[in-house]
């Protein structure tokens, strides 16, 4: 909280120009989307963290300047949403899921042991960059718990086994696919560009497709229906 706060505090240090200008140029593509152009500040704040791997206080003042904003409009929405860091953020950033259920299935016992893999604590980012560690929040995906996410791709039903395997993996530079993307993840900066509305040029993207266990109430509803409800 200390070092959010200092963030907060220090007078930003404004973009090199040629950075300003084509994200000024990127920013002004995204506001035209939307009829108001203060809707356009979520995709904005991607786009600023997709620059420094965060939002700092200089994206702060970049999003303001753009919407019309103050700095402290801006920065109450970049500290109310978890997906925009406050502070440095390695090139995966590894979400264990600890709500009720993947805690119980194992959540609990894969947060731990990664902390004690990797030497580091909730927040906090390897000495080579690579990997930031978080405990997260429900993900609503509690039909494959535990959950993990890296760069919020899902890494179902894990293991503190294969939890580790993967963040050495990841460490490695070796390619990762997430369990249900079957594609390359990419780096944190990366995914926070696609989030700020840009197409993901990842071959097979938007193929993906909700697995056996996400469909199996669905499956049992519509058997329900077509037996009349009758058992």
């Amino acid at each position: 909280m200390t070092e959010i706060m200092l963030n907060l505090t220090v007078r930003p240090i404004p973009y090199p120009e040629k950075v300003y200008d084509r994200l000024a140029l990127e920013a002004k593509e995204i506001i035209e989307r939307y009829p108001h152009p203060r809707s356009a500040l979520l995709p904005l704040l991607h786009l600023v963290q997709s620059v420094e791997g965060y939002v700092s206080g200089t994206g702060i003042e970049f999003c303001a300047g753009q919407l019309g904003l103050t700095d402290a409009e801006v920065t109450a929405v970049a500290t109310f949403y978890s997906m925009y860091r406050r502070t440095p953020t390695g090139d995966f950033h590894v979400g264990v899921c600890t709500n009720t259920l993947c805690a119980v299935m194992g959540g609990d016992e894969i947060f731990s042991e990664l902390k004690q893999h990797l030497g580091i604590k909730h927040g906090e980012t390897t000495a080579d960059g690579a990997v930031t560690l978080e405990h997260i929040e429900c993900n609503a995906a509690c039909d494959y718990a535990p959950v993990m996410t890296v760069n919020w791709e899902f890494f179902d039903n894990q293991t503190p086994d294969s939890a580790k395997g993967m963040v050495d993996a990841l460490r490695r530079g070796d390619e990762v696919t997430g369990t249900r993307s079957g594609i390359p993840l990419c780096t944190f900066r990366e995914t926070a560009r696609i989030l700020a509305g840009y197409e993901d040029q990842r071959p097979g993207a938007t193929d993906g497709a909700p697995g056996p266990a996400t469909l199996a109430g669905l499956e049992v509803a519509e058997q329900d229906s077509t037996d009349g409800g009758v058992k």
